[in-house]
Parts: C-alpha cells; sequence; structure tokens
C-alpha cells in the first residue's frame, strides 16, 4: 500500500502562486507515476498533470500549461505542483495519484492510489 498525502492549497487571489505537496509513503518501492487532478463544485474530476518515475517525462492539462509546473524529489517521494498565475477556474479540489502505468493514470480511471485533496480557492 502507498499511502498520498497532499498539502499547500489555500485561499489566494488571482495572479497568486501555490505550491502543493503529495508525499507518498508506505511501499514507495515501485515505479510510480504520480500525477495530479482536480475537480470543481459541479465538474467532474479532471487531470492536469503527470510526471514519470524518473521525471523525465512531464504532461499537462492544456489549460494549465505554461503555468503549472510538475515536479518531483530526489528521493521520489514527495511530488509538487507549482501554479503561477492562478485564475478563479483552478478554483477545485486538488488530488494526487499514483499508478505504475501512465496509461490508467491519466485516464483517471483505476488509478491504484489517491490522496485524500487538498483545497485550492481563487479569488478574484
Amino acid at each position: 500500500q502507498v499511502q498520498l498525502v497532499e498539502s499547500g492549497g489555500g485561499l489566494v487571489q488571482a495572479g497568486d502562486s501555490l505550491r502543493l505537496s503529495c508525499a507518498a509513503s508506505g511501499r514507495t518501492g515501485g515505479r510510480y507515476v504520480v500525477g495530479w487532478f482536480r475537480q470543481a463544485p459541479g465538474k467532474e474530476r479532471e487531470f492536469v498533470a503527470w510526471i514519470s518515475w524518473t521525471g523525465a517525462m512531464k504532461d499537462y492539462a492544456d489549460s494549465v500549461k505554461g503555468r503549472f509546473t510538475i515536479s518531483r524529489d530526489s528521493a521520489k517521494t514527495t511530488v509538487y505542483l507549482q501554479m503561477n498565475n492562478l485564475k478563479t477556474e483552478d478554483t477545485a479540489v486538488y488530488y494526487c495519484a499514483a499508478d505504475g502505468s501512465a496509461t490508467a493514470l491519466v485516464s483517471g480511471r483505476a488509478v491504484a492510489y489517491w490522496g485524500q485533496g487538498t483545497q485550492v480557492t481563487v479569488s478574484s
């Protein structure tokens, strides 16, 4: 089992920045792909970004490209999501997820592990 705990959410104004963290514990020896998803009120959960085990491969949703950056530490136990130039439409609960398959992770279906989520609220 792998436990994922998100942190770093909060209330900010449009144009501000936040950095979310996803800390993994438990059986972290696997070569997991890690991603971020978000879910706004009344909307379906959507993919935001993912990063490969080595960190060499990354991808982003079009809505956040150029503003968000995903990274992971050298110990590969923490993944970060740097969010710059936040917009009101970025308001959502942000979830960290991990899986051995990038395909499964990006689809958001049958993902092995999910965190509990952290709220990000962007005011105008």
